[in-house]
């Protein structure tokens, strides 16, 4: 009997991880094949059948793209953005989670329900007055117009807010009785020990950054500080026609996510996990 059940197990785990392997290969296709046509000759990927593995492999088609497109300028203003909205971002965001986790203040609670209300608010909306305030203050065109907006996050305070509730209050006062002041608690203490869900608020913000396409086509009207999902936009319209260089703008695209991602995979599902921490 117990060697039946045994085997029942055995076979529903060998089904179970299959059916995952299975999944997994069919949602891996897609990427497998842009990569792959990335790397073709023009013509080669509108082939039927899709071929998955190039005739004729070149690099034509990303030389294309950074020599006369200029893709270069493209990809840097897109890392220069995400890297330091990602920066400014986790300063901002954790000094206010430390202070509305450990900090008592007169209408600390209004204050952090208000904050908390105004996520229901869809960004589309609050484009339009953000948008009227940069112009008024001169940033269309620059970097600063695209790492204001994102310099805070609700979301994210909230959830180093709730992360924070679960490092005790005692060690924050023996840090005080021993005359640290809030900044070096904040730095020597608190960032050290949310090292995992600031990480998670990392990657979640470079990415969005890196991705954003809408408010960096409402700001720079410049094409040289185009960020790269507008530049790879701009060359849909004038290379509709050629998958091979869309499938290798596309790859330049998430390559740099998917690294970020591999890297810090660990502290992301870390994050994740911690991140339903109740008060």
């Amino acid at each position: 009997m117990k060697y039946l059940l045994h085997f029942r197990k055995k076979i529903i785990s060998i089904g179970l991880h299959f059916a995952m392997l299975i999944v997994s290969v069919i949602a891996l296709l897609p990427f497998l094949w842009m990569l792959s046509a990335s790397f073709m000759s023009t013509g080669e990927a509108s082939s039927f059948p899709p071929r998955f593995i190039p005739q004729h492999f070149t690099f034509d088609q990303y030389l294309f793209l950074f020599q006369r497109m200029n893709l270069g300028r493209a990809f840097t203003n897109s890392l220069i953005l995400a890297v330091s909205v990602t920066v400014v971002s986790l300063i901002v965001n954790s000094l206010a989670g430390f202070a509305f986790s450990k900090f008592s203040f007169r209408g600390k609670r209004p204050i952090f329900v208000f904050l908390l209300s105004s996520m229901i608010i869809p960004g589309q909306v609050t484009m339009l007055p953000v948008f009227l305030l940069l112009n008024k203050l001169g940033l269309l065109n620059t970097y600063f117009g695209i790492i204001f907006p994102g310099m805070a996050s609700i979301f994210a305070i909230f959830l180093i807010n709730q992360y924070l509730k679960g490092i005790p209050d005692s060690l924050i006062e023996a840090a005080r009785i021993d005359g640290a002041s809030n900044f070096s608690i904040y730095w020597r203490i608190i960032v050290p020990l949310a090292k995992p869900v600031l990480v998670t608020l990392a990657l979640f913000t470079f990415m969005g950054t890196w991705n954003d396409f809408l408010w960096p086509l409402i700001v720079m009207t410049k094409e040289e500080m185009y960020t790269l999902p507008v530049a790879l936009n701009n060359l849909l319209g004038e290379h509709a026609l050629d998958p091979e260089l869309m499938m290798a703008g596309s790859v330049i695209t998430i390559m740099p996510v998917l690294i970020v991602f591999m890297f810090l995979q660990r502290y992301y599902i870390q994050g994740i996990l911690i991140g339903g921490v109740k008060e």
